[in-house]
């Protein structure tokens, strides 16, 4: 790989994984936890239990799942209701928007596009939670930027969405780094605009993942660009869906039976990492097999947890850090989360996958 792509220890949240009591094989949905809290404004009626009847159709945003269906054939059980449409859409922001045309009706998102829907007044519900302790972005710097390492943020413009999970690492390495946000400009953008800002010099500094931070690294890091990894985990992918959707019961039956291929899915990449590298990195966004090798070696294994509460505490956290820069007004993270599914990813996936940060 050309230029620089920091690679130095970095201090990272301890976590320790629980273990996690054997739970038995459901058809369907698991049971709600027994004594968890559900949110004021959830429904608190009992799961359908059993699978989705075949001509049930969701709408799904999902390409790494579909792409996981692909890569691993016969070896990992499809969906049993008909997936309408994958929806080729992944940014929170065109998720809400496609949510609220009813064009998707379940996507895989960090926590922030559910918080950011929630303070514009539209109802979703997260379905389904994987904890990824590791971070998972880089800092990808302008070529001939002064920036060498995290304090060197005052005063740089820096791509920042808020409705997305790069604007919550952002706020949250500004916060670790004793930064305040006034002392950056914060350039606001999608993270699909976060490339040609970098390259027209629109911003100093942009939070990346892979693929694309090598790809822009193989580019420009002849001419000074550079890659810091963040130390901030963006802690948590969830499954959520708008909040009406589940009125309709082999809605919520094809939800749950989403929810297991989901899971599933992330677990046959991990246990098929070289079959997955080569489908998913080098013949599909197009890196090299080094490189894929050496992406592959930021992955979080995945993890679903059997209780919500960590997430719960994490969303909470996210929301106040968006409150305290005065991007939403504060409100319980426990209404984003629907308890009556917790569990049910875990229930998936063999014991080693269940469990989460603690």
């Amino acid at each position: 790989m050309n230029g620089t792509l920091r690679t130095s220890t970095i201090s990272r949240r301890a976590v320790v994984m629980m273990t996690a009591a054997a739970l038995v094989a459901l058809t369907g949905c698991a049971t709600a936890s027994q004594g968890a809290t559900a949110g004021a404004e959830r429904d608190t009626t009992a799961l359908p239990s059993g699978a989705p009847e075949a001509d049930t159709t969701l709408r799904v945003a999902g390409r790494t799942t579909q792409l996981q269906l692909e890569a691993a054939g016969a070896d990992l059980e499809g969906p049993a209701f008909t997936v309408g449409e994958w929806v080729n859409v992944s940014a929170g922001p065109d998720v809400i928007q496609a949510f609220r045309a009813g064009a998707a009706d379940i996507a895989q998102n960090a926590i922030i596009p559910p918080i950011q829907a929630h303070a514009i007044g539209f109802d979703a519900t997260i379905v389904a939670v994987l904890e990824r302790p590791e971070p998972s972005y880089v800092y990808a710097t302008a070529a001939g930027s002064s920036i060498d390492g995290f304090d060197d943020f005052r005063g740089k413009k820096i791509a920042f969405s808020q409705g997305q999970s790069q604007g919550d690492t952002v706020l949250r390495t500004l916060r670790t780094a004793g930064i305040a946000n006034d002392e950056v400009e914060l350039v606001p953008l999608p993270s699909t605009q976060f490339l040609t800002a970098l390259q027209s010099g629109q911003v100093d500094v942009a939070p990346l993942s892979e693929p694309a931070v090598t790809k822009y690294i193989d580019q420009y890091g002849a001419d000074g660009a550079i890659a810091i990894p963040s130390e901030e985990p963006d802690l948590l992918s969830v499954l959520w869906v708008p909040t009406e959707l589940l009125a309709d019961e082999e809605n919520v039956r094809a939800v749950c039976d989403y929810i297991r291929v989901w899971a599933q899915g992330q677990v046959w990449a991990w246990e098929n990492a070289d079959a997955w590298k080569q489908f998913y990195y080098v013949d599909t966004e197009g890196v090299t097999a080094a490189d894929a090798d050496r992406i592959w070696e930021t992955a979080n294994r995945p993890l679903f947890p059997e209780d919500w509460d960590v997430a719960v505490d994490w969303a909470q956290s996210s929301i106040d850090l968006l409150a305290e820069g005065g991007f939403v007004e504060t409100f319980d993270a426990e209404v984003l989360f629907d308890r009556r599914f917790e569990g049910d990813a875990a229930a998936a996936v063999a014991a080693e996958y269940r469990g989460g940060a603690r």
